[in-house]
């Protein structure tokens, strides 16, 4: 999945997705983080792409987004490893 950067700066950063599920996950994982002020999605009509906005203190805003894309994948990798234990 292609993720478009629209604006980027130290401590804020706005980004497309084409997924609205993958879009909001990543919303509630930047909000488990402290360094992270604020996390939100919009899109202007239903035919374009969600827009997230991260603003943080004291992180760079390219970092918060890549931690929590590792966090997801490791919880990702720990639900596999639970369901092939079934």
């Amino acid at each position: 999945m292609e993720m478009k950067i629209l604006t980027a700066a130290k401590d804020e950063i706005e980004v497309e997705l084409e997924s609205l599920t993958l879009i909001e996950i990543l919303r509630v994982y930047l909000n488990k983080d402290s360094a992270v002020t604020f996390a939100a999605w919009k899109r202007e009509h239903p035919t374009k792409n969600p827009i997230l906005r991260v603003t943080t203190k004291g992180k760079d805003a390219k970092k918060a987004i890549n931690d929590a894309v590792l966090a997801i994948t490791k919880e990702l990798d720990k639900v596999l490893v639970d369901f092939k234990k079934l």
